[in-house]
């Protein structure tokens, strides 16, 4: 058996490439169900963020083999050719897989060190494959004690103190464009967790006015009463983007939202004056020619990094005190992945040896009830008993003496407790 974890991120891949691969998720059970025929593993989860899309399997196949089944799917699923991916991707199996997805949990491997809301994509990843039916024994606690080693990170170290993402990271942006942001008009375009986090931290920089923009009235509207934002629909935008000064947009769009024509409608009813643009989005929700317009300051979640880095060093000691709780949760799970195959191979050859019994003290009992002498029937019993029970491990001695194996030998000794 082997976990085996392979995707692309924001360090190994720009915003072009990886929202080639994102995975909808609308449809990510049925793409679960795809892959599981097609790569023909055991167990799959799918992790799609603005940031990173990553598959972890359960196989017993090789690992070059699964990389060429896996490459050919995500190839095939969303209709792109290999060679576009191929040189982003990364893989990581067995306990470098099981070390890969904890660091993932806790926010490690993340564009901002820390943040905490990839540890709520991941549940969501949890939830789809459970409902999927592509999760089982091995999978379900390896997310668990994923799970597990995140909250016990959150509680034991600072990783998460300080207020780090990119949703602050956008904010803290404008703060810098704008002299003041009490004046400032703000457009959320989505009402997802990321312009959740958007808006909580322009109300509390006491921003001017808030509207939200989303497909679902309801989800906006949620959001909005907290924060005391108007709410309209995606259509009703190009109608309210004039009034905009910032714009910042995170859906789950699988086609752009905001086009560089109705940025330029707005701009002429602004007189020119500038918009601050944030596209968080992946694929992306703001046309990437908009950046061409004169007024107009776009960024995406690429552009952020710089911002983000100096927002980090309050985490990094932390985080090697996170590193030191995820490597020893990681040789946890895999001493208990161990004892999970060990146990396997003990049913089993309990099962065999059971068999084999029955089997013999079947035909004693027939023997017995022939009126067959019994302490005849019990030495033969006793006799095909232990050639059956000793047949394979003195094959394996004669083979390994035979062969000049002397570890080998030695250890089959041992394991047979055999006299010095």
């Amino acid at each position: 058996m082997s976990i085996v974890a392979v995707g692309i991120n924001h360090k190994t891949a720009p915003v072009a490439v990886r929202e080639k691969i994102s995975f909808n998720p609308d449809k990510l059970s049925s793409a679960l169900q795809e892959m599981l025929q097609h790569v023909q593993c055991k167990e799959a989860a799918i992790l799609s963020t603005c940031n990173r899309t990553e598959l972890y399997l359960v196989q017993s196949e090789k690992l070059d083999i699964t990389q060429e089944k896996v490459v050919a799917w995500l190839s095939q699923h969303h209709n792109i050719p290999a060679s576009s991916f191929i040189p982003s991707l990364y893989w990581h199996s067995e306990q470098q897989a099981v070390n890969h997805m904890m660091r993932v949990a806790c926010g490690l491997d993340s564009l901002v060190l820390g943040e905490p809301q990839i540890l709520g994509q991941m549940k969501q990843a949890y939830n789809q494959a459970k409902a999927s039916g592509s999760m089982a024994l091995v999978m379900d606690r390896l997310f668990q004690r994923t799970f597990g080693v995140a909250k016990q990170v959150r509680t034991e170290t600072d990783i998460g103190a300080s207020a780090v993402s990119v949703a602050f990271a956008s904010v803290n942006l404008a703060k810098h464009i704008f002299a003041s942001l009490e004046k400032a008009k703000v457009l959320l375009v989505g009402a997802g967790e990321t312009i959740e986090l958007v808006a909580k931290h322009l109300y509390e920089n006491k921003v001017g006015k808030i509207t939200v923009a989303n497909r679902t009235l309801s989800r906006a509207e949620l959001m909005a009463e907290q924060i005391g934002a108007d709410v309209i629909t995606l259509a009703q935008i190009p109608e309210k983007m004039a009034d905009a000064d910032i714009v910042i947009s995170s859906t789950g769009s699988t086609l752009p939202i905001i086009g560089k024509g109705m940025v330029e409608q707005a701009l002429s009813k602004r007189k020119h004056r500038p918009v601050f643009m944030v596209d968080l989005a992946v694929p992306r929700d703001i046309e990437e020619q908009v950046a061409e317009l004169e007024d107009v300051f776009l960024y995406t979640v690429d552009d952020l990094q710089g911002i983000i880095a100096k927002n980090m060093e309050s985490r990094r000691k932390a985080a090697i005190e996170a590193e030191a709780i995820v490597n020893q949760q990681t040789t946890g799970f895999m001493s208990w992945l161990r004892g999970l195959n060990t146990q396997d191979t003990v049913v089993s050859y309990r099962k065999q040896c059971m068999d084999e019994r029955d089997i013999l003290l079947e035909k004693a009992k027939q023997q017995l009830s022939a009126n067959k002498d019994p302490e005849a029937v019990l030495a033969e019993l006793a006799t095909k008993l232990t050639n059956k029970f000793m047949h394979a491990p003195t094959n394996a001695i004669q083979s390994a003496a035979q062969g000049g194996e002397l570890d080998k030998l030695i250890y089959l000794r041992d394991i047979f407790n055999i006299d010095k």
